[in-house]
């Protein structure tokens, strides 16, 4: 991906903190370059030892045990991104005058002279699906590309890479964008703005800055929601390069330097001439998988920085009819007895909730897990009406229970006060229960998982084997 220059890490010494994918990613990196590597991890298991033994082969030395202390020596802080702010290792850096960056901010300071343009994507909810529409689109265009970054593939790994790439689809999180002061893409895209990871981040505010580093320095595009006016508040306070230009995506018909839906069309007036008056179709909304209301604003998205980077019309359409959503997000699991049964358990917030219960009327709807500090009042107010039931599961389920007695107080509510590996059918044969014919049962919890499950593809794994259980009960039965 081009020559690089690797001099300045010549003998520095770095200190990597975390033993996780990106801090072994960064580690392995950075020894490579020459850089004399230590790794600090709280953790002292049988899993980091074996981590710390293969880096050890390396010549990378691994400190367990202790991530508050600020080996001796240290020029730079190399962080995982879940690490933090105001960690200790960081307010020892801070006193010593060491920089912290993350590894985001690595690999854009290792890319080579004729590096991949990155077309980089973040907001709340919405991240991972729109990076891999776009990555389908740039790959229906003919395009060397890849989903990195949050997505899964460490993009320290991508960018030292052998494979030569056109343009990178890049999947950014506040913790990365907090910790990449220097980065400067192609064309960025906020998806949109809801209360999370406050906790990290210390406010509402603070979250919102984060995410909005990912459009200073663009190039091309800043691409933001047109129904969600924070995502433009930050184009707006963006320095961004001249000639850079705010695009915004709504659900319904476009102005001009946007892209919308017109009559089931997914339109383009960004990317066009004379957008004043014209218009280029790019897809239908029956292209998109699934075509949900949030879904089809990922899919705007993904096609405005698609656009950015020049791609034609005809790529954007093949790109969504090629997409396939990862599992556990509004996917249909089947139909029992004219219901049908949808596993959203990657809405682990409010705000994926919320455009989770958008989708669907009627619903019986399955909800609860770890609240993580969230409020569910306005979710509840916004979704009532489309409520047939409810069955609560999970730590916090009683917030969600006092919410729903505020605001939707005719709705059934079934209280589930069991966390043991038969919960999740007994939350499926309750909605089962309160549902009729042409409903839908929805697991879309709005709460993390930790507390029942390992994660959320667990919660909904649990989900879809207790519909295919209820559906073999429910065939016996016919028989």
């Amino acid at each position: 991906m081009g020559s690089r220059q690797v001099t300045s890490w010549q003998g520095k010494n770095i200190t990597v903190a975390g033993l996780g994918v990106s801090g072994i990613s960064a580690a392995r990196a950075l020894a490579g370059l020459g850089a004399v590597v230590t790794v600090v991890d709280g953790g002292d298991g049988e899993g980091h030892r074996a981590r710390a033994a293969e880096l050890g082969e390396l010549g990378i030395s691994v400190r367990l045990a202790d991530a508050e202390t600020l080996p001796e020596g240290t020029e730079l802080v190399v962080t995982s991104p879940g690490w933090k702010p105001d960690s200790p290792l960081f307010a020892a850096a801070a006193a010593a005058g060491v920089d912290v960056v993350g590894d985001v901010e690595i690999a854009w300071q290792l890319r080579g002279e004729n590096a991949a343009p990155w077309l980089a994507i973040t907001g709340t909810n919405g991240k991972t699906t729109t990076t891999q529409m776009l990555a389908s689109i740039l790959k229906a265009a003919g395009l060397r590309t890849a989903a990195v970054g949050n997505i899964g593939t460490p993009i320290i790994d991508v960018v030292l890479g052998e494979q030569e790439y056109d343009v990178l689809a890049v999947e950014l999180s506040s913790y990365q964008l907090h910790w990449a002061p220097s980065l400067r893409v192609h064309s960025g895209a906020v998806l949109n703005l809801a209360p999370d990871h406050l906790d990290w981040h210390g406010s509402m505010e603070a979250y919102a800055a984060d995410k909005g580093r990912i459009y200073e320095g663009n190039t091309v595009a800043c691409v933001y929601n047109v129904a969600d006016k924070a995502t433009e508040d930050l184009v707006v306070e963006a320095d961004v390069e001249e000639g850079c230009r705010a695009i915004g995506f709504t659900l319904g018909a476009p102005g001009p330097s946007m892209l919308g839906v017109v009559d089931g069309i997914l339109v383009d007036r960004a990317f066009v001439e004379n957008r004043q008056k014209n218009a280029q179709e790019l897809a239908e909304v029956k292209d998109v998988n699934p075509p949900a209301p949030h879904n089809i604003a990922n899919a705007l998205a993904a096609a405005a920085l698609a656009r950015a980077f020049g791609v034609e019309p005809r790529a954007v359409r093949d790109g969504l009819r090629n997409f396939r959503p990862d599992a556990h997000r509004v996917a249909h699991v089947d139909e029992v007895a004219g219901v049908t049964y949808v596993d959203d358990s990657k809405a682990t917030n409010t705000h994926a909730a919320e455009a989770s219960l958008a989708a669907f009327e009627p619903v019986v709807w399955i909800a609860g897990g770890l609240a993580k500090g969230a409020t569910f009042d306005e979710l509840v107010q916004k979704s009532a009406k489309r409520l047939r039931g409810v069955v609560l599961i999970g730590a916090d389920r009683a917030l969600i229970a006092e919410a729903l007695a505020r605001h939707a107080p005719e709705v059934p509510v079934v209280d589930l006060d069991r966390t043991d590996t038969g919960a999740m059918l007994a939350a499926v044969r309750e909605a089962a229960a309160l549902a009729e014919p042409g409903d839908t049962v929805l697991l879309a919890p709005a709460c993390a998982s930790m507390d029942m499950f390992a994660n959320y593809n667990k919660r909904g794994d649990a989900f879809a084997d207790a519909v295919r259980e209820l559906a073999a009960e429910s065939a016996a039965d016919t028989v």
